[in-house]
């Protein structure tokens, strides 16, 4: 199984690129879950936290793809370091402002500068993937390694995250993230052998969004509906596990919905499949819709940690799935700008679905949030049938926008 994984990692650069952007990669399982321990911790309100959780991942969903269109036209680092530093800053405001019990609305901006800044590590990831891989075999299969790493990103940070708040401070976590988004960052983007280059100043139509091609807008309604599923599980499971007197278990629950997805990433990721990519990402999807919905149904955090792993799943092979998806729907020069839309939309997802949970959460408690996983589970697996006729039109025409 792993001589697949193996070869790509032996392209020129691919292993320290893919290890820096691993470690880069850690704050995306760690700041919206450590915003919403410090934020509840200080200020005694799920609301509020997953409101500034929300600005956060609204903050990168709207801003990420324009950043990506600049990494596109002028280069990976001269784009983001400058933005890294920002940032880190942004993420640093709201720390010393929940630590100095500032006002709340303090929260807000810091989070949204930083979310706003931040970008897509895992767009960068890939689009680099595409310049040192031959064929779309090891495509797929690099596509595969990295969703694998982001499923054990999310296996580590929430543990980590969740055991620094309560055994050292409520900030630690996400001063963590911050130390560990500015190494694995910087030290990514230090490699330039392996950056793609870039396309330079786009003329005429090129000038348009990728989000042109219905495809593509497909694709990132499914994920936003996905996102929301995942908003909702984070929060509910804070929430539940503190309620259950356990809230230092909470990570380790979130941590084991995402080895499931780690182990069926790599499984997926070793071997081709015969059946077209659109109707593999319908198929997750609905797969995915059906195990998070029986979460509802769990009165433990045993039962809630086992049936989130088979849940899981589904989750890996249907974003890599979808990645695989954007790179035929777009032109090998706007690729970044497609793959952060993959992120973003899970981004924008996870703030409705964090939000929405937040309140339910404060009104009826941690199970309760379970309703709104169910509800956008049930929305997700609508569009992606709904409209599984035109992901299948559109990526056989095999057209790329810009």
């Amino acid at each position: 199984m792993l001589a697949p994984y193996r070869k790509v990692l032996a392209a020129p650069g691919a292993l320290a690129f893919s290890s820096a952007g691993a470690l880069a990669r850690l704050p995306m399982s760690m700041v919206t879950i450590s915003i919403v321990l410090l934020v509840e911790a200080v200020y005694g309100s799920y609301a509020l936290a997953g409101q500034v959780a929300a600005v956060y991942t609204v903050a990168q969903a709207v801003c990420a793809p324009q950043l990506a269109k600049l990494v596109d036209r002028y280069g990976q680092a001269r784009v983001m370091c400058p933005s890294l530093v920002v940032a880190m800053a942004g993420l640093t405001g709201v720390a010393v402002a929940a630590m100095l019990h500032g006002p709340s609305w303090l929260l807000y901006p810091a989070a949204a500068i930083a979310g706003g800044t931040v970008g897509s590590m895992g767009a960068l990831v890939r689009s680099r993937w595409n310049t040192v891989v031959e064929g779309p075999s090891q495509l797929h299969t690099a596509y595969s390694l990295e969703s694998a790493i982001d499923e054990l990103v999310f296996v580590v940070g929430p543990v980590l995250a969740t055991t620094l708040a309560a055994s050292l401070s409520p900030v630690a976590g996400l001063l963590i993230a911050i130390l560990a988004a500015a190494g694995g960052g910087f030290w990514f983007l230090a490699q330039r052998a392996t950056e793609p280059t870039p396309s330079g100043r786009l003329t005429g139509s090129d000038r348009g969004s990728v989000m042109r091609s219905p495809g593509m807008v497909i694709i990132a309604v499914v994920f936003i509906a996905m996102g929301s599923i995942f908003g909702s599980i984070d929060v509910s499971t804070v929430a539940f596990a503190e309620e259950s007197g356990a809230a230092g278990l909470a990570g380790v629950v979130l941590g084991v919905f995402a080895l499931g997805s780690l182990i069926s990433g790599l499984l997926y990721g070793a071997r081709e499949f015969t059946m077209a990519p659109w109707k593999r990402f319908v198929v997750g999807i609905v797969l995915l819709a059906v195990g998070v919905s029986l979460l509802i149904l769990v009165s433990s955090l045993w039962v809630l940690a086992a049936a989130g792993f088979v849940a899981g799943f589904a989750i890996a092979p249907t974003i890599i799935t979808g990645n695989a998806l954007v790179q035929q729907l777009v032109a090998p020069s706007r690729l970044t700008e497609g793959l952060t839309w993959v992120g973003t939309s899970i981004g924008v997802g996870f703030a409705i679905g964090s939000s929405v949970t937040g309140s339910v959460v404060d009104l009826h408690g941690g199970h309760a949030g379970y309703v709104v996983t169910m509800a956008a589970a049930g929305v997700a697996a609508l569009i992606a049938l709904s409209t599984a006729t035109v992901l299948r039109r559109v990526t056989t025409q095999r057209r790329p926008v810009g």
